[in-house]
């Protein structure tokens, strides 16, 4: 592979990396507060770069001795992290306080989501995750005079820590019994060594190992004790980017893991990630069902959403099993679902934390109370809400709909009729908290006489961009699935 060919692959990791460092330097040598909306501009600036030249790459490859594949599977986390980063940066474009270092700091993070998900090899699947994982704890703790700010990065730090030494332990397992760290030399390592059952008395505790690691990162209950308090503690910029960016990072590496390295284990994982799967979306809806802070409400919808997500991994069909190659994924395809549902999930959940900074920053608290009587302080702000809660209900025809749509069709279709039930009576309970909040802002006044919310330019911007997302994507549904559909079947195995 020439120097040029090389350059190409990584083009969009090498924008990223290069504007991450730049605003860095110059966060260090231009230290004035007046320097922190510039800089936070050029990090938008390298966010909507690095989408347009991945989606402008439409040739793949793989580096050498395949650690690291650029394929189309690749490029769609790609957009979607772009995405995700660019929006956050938006929400933050007032927040001085934050320091010069805070974008490049969140643009590295995302470099860790883009490393992660084209990882072709076990050790490059560890250093994405580290990087984002280092990156998401000094985020956590920016507020420094901040207690609750302190108190989240240090435990987040010590869970993360944790998780990441248990999930190392799973990978050197595998290493063991095939000594391969490639996806592609574990899986032909696996069927050298005989069959399923011959293996599987090591195997599957590497699997339940590994999980500990990418259950943290996507936070599948029991893995998921740092994401009330670090939702809560964390500037509300960074928590939104955190309920997306490491969520997307942790189930790309589980697809890759799973498709490429242990699919003649299916069995084996397929019913792991069936019982993590009710066990998250249960825990989280009734957990949330008692919030009384939006933060934490939010914190606990998102394990409920891994939940739901985790049944796309349950009922993902082997590729090529059902299908001839050149043929699109089946409406009944459990990755597929899951690809779909993360771009809906992005535009929905960032849209919520809009509101809740516009109101935290009016109010002070991100409190339930602080929303009553929203409708009539801010009326767009509070209709864009509901759209938001329906959308994460799954309410037709907005954004989340469309991907559970595909996340329980995939389960019926692979004969799961109780965990796609079980998905569904999930949804329903939470309508509950969701609509908690709607009865809130529509039929609920705020105690004394409340002034009209104020709502910055930046925040505007965000709202408007996810509120049109939340409602539009449905119309879009037909290039989205085409895009899904490459996606999948190009995925590196």
């Amino acid at each position: 592979m020439s120097a040029n060919d090389l350059l190409t692959l990584l083009a969009p990791e090498i924008v990223l990396a290069v504007g991450a460092l730049a605003i860095l330097v110059l966060g260090m040598v231009w230290r004035s507060e007046r320097a922190y909306r510039p800089l936070v501009a050029v990090g938008i600036g390298v966010a909507l770069a690095t989408a347009a030249v991945s989606l402008a790459t439409v040739s793949g490859g793989a580096l050498p001795q395949g650690m690291w594949a650029a394929d189309a599977f690749t490029h769609f986390f790609r957009v979607l992290g772009a995405g995700c980063v660019a929006v956050a940066l938006v929400l933050a474009m007032g927040r001085q306080q934050f320091g010069n270092e805070f974008p490049g700091l969140i643009l590295l993070a995302t470099l860790g989501i883009l490393l992660t998900a084209g990882g072709a090899n076990l050790v490059m699947i560890y250093v994405g995750i580290e990087l984002l994982s280092i990156t998401s704890y000094i985020l956590t703790g920016l507020l420094r005079e901040e207690p609750r700010s302190n108190e989240a990065a240090v435990k987040y730090f010590f869970y993360g820590a944790a998780a990441s030494a248990i999930m190392v332990y799973g990978f050197s397992l595998l290493f063991g019994l095939t000594g391969a760290v490639s996806l592609a030399g574990v899986a032909a390592g696996l069927a050298k060594a005989g069959p399923a059952e011959s293996v599987r008395w090591l195997a599957v505790p590497a699997m339940v190992l590994m999980m500990a690691g990418l259950g943290f990162k996507v936070a599948a209950v029991p893995f998921h004790q740092w994401s009330p308090d670090v939702y809560e503690g964390a500037p509300t910029p960074v928590t939104a980017f955190l309920s997306v960016g490491p969520k997307a990072a942790g189930f790309a590496a589980m697809a890759r893991i799973f498709v490429a390295a242990l699919p003649g284990l299916q069995a084996d994982w397929a019913v792991l990630l069936a019982v993590l799967s009710i066990a998250t979306m249960t825990l989280g809806n009734l957990v949330a069902l008692a919030q009384t802070h939006m933060k934490r409400l939010l914190a606990y919808s998102s394990i409920a959403q891994a939940g739901y997500m985790l049944i796309g991994l349950v009922a993902l069909r082997a590729q090529g099993a059902a299908a001839g190659a050149g043929t699109p994924p089946l409406l009944g395809d459990g990755l597929a679902g899951l690809l779909v549902y993360l771009v809906a999930y992005l535009l929905t959940n960032l849209g919520a934390f809009a509101v809740v900074q516009a109101v935290e920053e009016a109010e002070g608290t991100d409190a339930l109370s602080a929303y009553a009587g929203l409708v009539r302080r801010a009326p767009l702000t509070a209709a864009a809400m509901v759209f938001f809660m329906l959308s994460l209900v799954g309410i037709p025809p907005l954004a989340c709909f469309l991907g559970k749509l595909f996340i329980f069709s995939a389960a019926v279709n692979a004969g799961l009729l109780a965990l796609a039930a079980i998905g569904v009576v999930n949804s329903v309970i939470s309508l509950a908290y969701y609509f908690k909040v709607v009865r809130l802002m529509f039929f609920e006044r705020a105690e004394g006489e409340a002034p009209r919310l104020p709502i910055s330019g930046s925040l505007k911007v965000a709202l408007t961009v996810t509120w049109a997302g939340t409602l539009g994507l449905v119309l879009l549904a037909t290039p989205l699935i085409g895009w899904v559909s490459r996606s999948v079947q190009m995925l590196v195995r």
